[in-house]
């Protein structure tokens, strides 16, 4: 329990250095305010003090109005002044407190967002989407609620209860102890029951993104649970994750809903109390102890009951707001845990740059040219060198594990070179994408060497590197906004025209052109009302646009039916020409045409060559091609 205090408080510390960095004047300003509000909400009570003391002294002088009068207006006026002066604070206050709020949960989801996008794709391979996406939702709600409403509050009573106490006790020694031992009785009922409901609190924080998660992973394969009738089992598995979320949000609300009956119970005995032990000591004559000097008398105990209430509401306020901080402390810790994650590594220099040739040798210019050159620089002669980009890949005994203890890939050597088709053929996990994702530096190798344009692949930027490189994934992704806007995704500077060149290119504008409203229907969704094949052919049409050196097509035609791919395949071969093409296929026709063929068993190379030389040598992939060994 130690251990998770200490985590807590370290996450509150953190959050409140964050909060004082985005607004250095503004958070000490709302802080000053609150403490001014809270010390004047507690003031009454001093005025109430001294116009019943004004009204004694007027009665044992005999009552007169006129005498007492000119006080008793003048402290009414006064404390009618302090109204108005904390209802301006409170205004003000809340004023500022919204804008710092909002400001600080935008600069927040955007440190986040800027923080996601720098993650190693193995973070999301590893996170459910749906938990990701609560980070921004229910754990930003719940700092939310913790900065405008719980904090404030949280400060306001804690100033309150601390002011009244000074108040006491510069009236009343005695008095006052004896409330303070009815706010220890307090203090302990909410120890032990708020902080039950605290951890479950916590709990529930947790399940919420778990829940949310299952949602998001059944309402993307809702096609998949109706096709195989798996109804059923998708509501047992969110019925299991809604329960632990109902159990942790029972839990909390339970002991948090028990605690406030109690507080009050405990509190009208407190004022109980508090009422009989003023009476015995005017009774008894008891002696007052106090700053003041004041004697018992009813100026001293009936503004005591007021404050006894006063004090009393403030510490019971203290309970649901702790609950509150707590909640959103445990939304803090998971936004901190998600900007703690360690960004994807990049020690890469050789930088992508436009180049143009001036009397035989490239120099870096500002100007699109269409040439592009590596950019070079050698620490140890100080020089440096541009190298044309050209598309040349070479692997060089290669490993690569997703986990330490299994490898994938085995001692991988190929070699890609300009204008060359290299094919990936083999079972389901025989590794063809995972050799694709190890070219754009999605992950990164245990040992060997991969060189592209004979530069070591870890010393090229990761930015230079993918922009060099054309893919078009197994799974085709689509955005929300027109299809010329998704196939300039490709190529942000490309203009209307090179768009649509491109789409011819990929066979794409016949379809395009037929859709409502040409290229400026807007996709819906991830392409929601477009068909698989013709969302693929969008994404071809995105890598033509880039027209980089290297293209990588990972099941490019898979979607595409037999007619359409005859369609598609002259595009491919124009968009193909020139370049180094990488391509992972299960349909071997489409290889057929390959320079190399690489067929890939549990990641390593067992056969290399052409479509004839490897049927002639009756392989694998001979057994492939004429159907008596299938893929599995």
């Amino acid at each position: 329990m130690a251990k998770k205090d200490q985590k807590s408080t370290g996450t509150f510390k953190r959050l409140m250095k964050l909060l004082l960095g985005f607004f250095p004047k503004l958070l000490p300003l709302i802080i000053v305010l609150i403490v001014v509000n809270a010390i004047l909400g507690a003031l009454p009570s001093i005025f109430q003090q001294k116009v019943i003391s004004v009204m004694e002294k007027a009665w044992d002088k005999g009552w007169s109005w006129d005498t007492a009068s000119p006080k008793v207006m003048k402290y009414v006026l006064t404390l009618g002044g302090i109204y108005v002066v904390a209802l301006i604070v409170t205004f003000l206050y809340n004023q500022l407190l919204a804008v710092f709020t909002q400001g600080a949960l935008d600069k927040f989801r955007v440190a986040m967002f800027e923080h996601m996008e720098s993650l190693p794709i193995r973070y999301f391979d590893t996170n459910q989407r749906g938990d990701i996406m609560s980070h921004y939702t229910n754990d930003v709600d719940a700092m939310r609620q913790m900065i405008s409403q719980s904090f404030p509050q949280l400060l306001v009573s804690l100033i309150t209860v601390a002011t009244i106490l000074c108040i006491m006790m510069y009236y009343s020694v005695l008095m006052g102890l004896v409330i303070i031992v009815g706010a220890v009785i307090t203090i302990f009922i909410t120890k032990k029951i708020g902080g039950k409901s605290a951890v479950y609190f916590i709990n529930q924080q947790k399940a919420i993104g778990k829940t949310e998660g299952v949602i998001e992973e059944m309402i993307n394969g809702q096609k998949v649970i109706k096709v195989f009738n798996h109804e059923d089992d998708s509501q047992a598995s969110f019925d299991a994750a809604n329960n632990e979320l109902y159990e942790a949000a029972y839990k909390a609300n339970y002991y948090s809903n028990t605690l406030m009956p109690i507080l009050n119970n405990v509190n009208y005995l407190v004022y109980v109390f508090v009422a009989v032990a003023g009476g015995l000591f005017l009774e008894l004559g008891v002696k007052n102890i106090s700053v003041s000097g004041l004697p018992f008398s009813l100026a001293v105990v009936v503004p005591f009951l007021g404050m006894c209430r006063q004090f009393a509401g403030s510490i019971q306020q203290i309970s649901p707001q702790i609950n509150s901080v707590v909640m959103g402390i445990a939304g803090a810790r998971r936004v901190f845990a998600l900007m703690d994650e360690e960004p994807e590594v990049d020690d890469g220099y050789v930088e992508l740059v436009n180049a143009k040739n001036v009397n035989g040798k490239l120099i870096e210019c500002d100007e699109k040219t269409g040439i592009w050159a590596w950019k070079h620089y050698h620490k140890e002669t100080d020089t440096t060198t541009y190298t044309p980009l050209k598309g040349d890949v070479r692997f060089y005994d290669v490993d690569f594990a997703y986990k330490p203890d299994k490898m994938i890939l085995h001692n991988i050597t190929l070699y890609g070179k300009p204008g060359q088709k290299i094919a990936f053929v083999g079972a389901t996990g025989a590794g063809k994408t995972t050799i694709t994702n190890l070219i754009n530096r999605f992950y990164d190798i245990a040992d060997g060497k991969i060189r592209y344009d004979d530069i070591n692949i870890n010393k090229i930027k990761k930015s230079s590197l993918r922009r060099s490189l054309g893919i078009v994934l197994q799974d085709t992704v689509l955005f929300t906004g027109t299809v010329m806007e998704n196939i300039r995704y490709g190529n942000l500077d490309a203009s209307d025209d090179d768009c649509i060149k491109a789409a011819k290119l990929a066979g794409a504008d016949s379809f395009i052109r037929k859709l409502p409203n040409g290229y400026d229907t807007v996709l819906s969704g991830d392409g929601s009302n477009l068909s698989q094949g013709q969302c693929q052919l969008l994404a071809i049409a995105r890598a033509a646009v880039a027209d980089p050196p290297v293209m990588i097509l990972d099941e490019a035609t898979s979607s595409i039916d037999t007619r359409t791919e005859q369609i598609v395949s002259k595009g491919m071969d124009r968009l193909m020409n020139g370049r180094t093409v990488f391509v992972i296929a299960h349909r071997l026709s489409t290889v057929k045409n390959s320079n190399v063929i690489i067929v890939l068993d549990h990641g390593s190379i067992i056969e290399r060559g052409t479509h004839q030389e490897l049927i002639v040598a009756k392989g694998q992939y001979y057994q492939l091609y004429t159907g008596a060994f299938e893929l599995e």
